[in-house]
């Protein structure tokens, strides 16, 4: 709008001197003038006619690490060309989507693929497609919006464990006995040949069809122990920054042993202290965890309710033979005594306890490279009473015999679940 307001002054300023003193040279700069300024607007308000444009995106939903495909078109179906063309997806994602200035002949067709990786998790929005033509001089521009905005979900990373299992309570059918059951249940894990005492039931036709003689099922006990994941996300003990925080580490554990959880074909249950208390009802399946990544996408390290509290509301949930998988950075002692009546009543009990000490000084030690500074020196006497903190809840959790991992930045979770 300045722009255009510069332009009227200077050409009724070039206008009213050509009047005035009639010197052909200022009336070749008025028409000169008019023949550029009128040139532009019709270049513009051409630019966008008879054109055609659109976008896909490959996934609308996706974890940390991935790299999400979007492919753009964009069609000239007259015979002017088109010129100073601009293209870009308004969008929420880190990093955003690249946009393209470009130029199409008559009839001609341009298409590209961007590839934008997933770097943080979220609920992130990509705009319709943004088309923008001007003119060379920067005189006049129009706009257009193609298609409709999409939501994209980006699930926390999802870190391999091969070497750790979910420990199982002690009750029957909490995990595979290497000795076959005699019952018939839905897991049919072997055949073996025909003894007298078999069922007719038991045969295995197919195989036996296939093998030329009689073939029976032998069964396994249905794995039963159920996993209930309780990530804390209370905001006064979380620290550090970006992916290397306190909740990010929450998250990622939560994410990897209900993944694992859900992959041993256990019923996997959740609670998050966000900033609203979220349940999850015991479930399996690719839809329970579908639930569960698209939960852990949307929380925040923003609760208000202490642990010890979310124990005491949870334990109502649990039955026996489950396990208990406990996610926090709190060093607070007082939720300890509350987790071990867990094993009264026949609930398995598991610690995950994020360093947060260690996050922080990484936090604060990458922020010091970054702008060129000394490393970070921690109060002395700050780093003693924390200290002693993280001793006395060690102790804690070794007077109850609770089985405890201690995940710190930079190593990997595969690596701290199977020390």
């Amino acid at each position: 709008m300045f722009r255009r307001l510069q332009l009227f002054l200077m050409g009724a300023v070039l206008v009213v001197a050509a009047f005035s003193t009639g010197l052909p040279f200022l009336f070749y700069l008025v028409y000169l003038a008019i023949l550029i300024v009128g040139g532009s607007y019709v270049v513009t308000r051409l630019g966008l006619s008879d054109l055609e444009a659109g976008y896909a995106v490959s996934q609308l939903h996706g974890h940390v690490g991935d790299r999400m495909k979007v492919t753009y078109t964009l069609r000239n179906t007259s015979p002017i060309p088109k010129l100073w063309l601009e293209v870009h997806n308004p969008t929420s994602l880190p990093g955003g989507l690249p946009g393209r200035a470009l130029n199409l002949g008559p009839r001609a067709e341009r298409s590209w693929l961007i590839r934008a990786p997933l770097v943080r998790r979220g609920h992130f929005r990509i705009e319709p497609l943004q088309i923008q033509a001007g003119d060379p001089f920067g005189f006049f521009e129009s706009s257009a919006a193609v298609g409709q905005g999409v939501t994209v979900i980006v699930y926390p990373r999802i870190e391999p464990i091969p070497m750790w299992r979910i420990p199982a309570a002690s009750v029957e059918g909490s995990h595979s006995a290497p000795e076959r059951t005699l019952q018939t249940t839905p897991l049919a894990t072997t055949v073996r040949p025909w003894a007298p005492g078999d069922s007719m039931n038991r045969i295995h036709w197919k195989s036996t069809a296939r093998q030329g003689e009689i073939l029976v099922k032998e069964f396994d006990l249905e794995t039963t122990a159920d996993a209930w994941i309780i990530l804390d996300l209370q905001r006064d003990i979380q620290t550090g920054r970006g992916d290397e925080s306190t909740v990010e580490a929450s998250i990622r554990v939560a994410a990897a042993v209900a993944d694992k959880a859900i992959a041993q074909n256990r019923s996997v249950g959740m609670t998050v202290n966000a900033h609203r208390m979220a349940v999850l009802a015991a479930d399996r399946g690719a839809r329970q965890h579908l639930k569960i990544m698209q939960l852990l996408a949307a929380v925040d390290g923003d609760g208000t309710t202490p642990l010890d509290e979310v124990l005491v509301a949870t334990v109502s949930r649990l039955r026996r033979g489950m396990t208990a998988i406990v996610v926090t950075a709190s060093v607070d002692t007082s939720w300890v005594r509350p987790l071990s009546t867990f094993r009264a009543r026949g609930i398995g009990c598991v610690t995950v306890t994020v360093d947060a000490d260690a996050f922080e000084r990484h936090a604060r030690d990458e922020l010091a490279r970054m702008s060129h500074r000394p490393p970070y020196q921690p109060d002395a006497v700050a780093a003693e009473a924390r200290a002693k903190r993280v001793r006395a809840l060690r102790h804690a959790l070794a007077e109850y015999e609770l089985r405890t991992y201690t995940v710190t930045p930079g190593r990997p979770l595969g690596e701290v679940l199977a020390s």
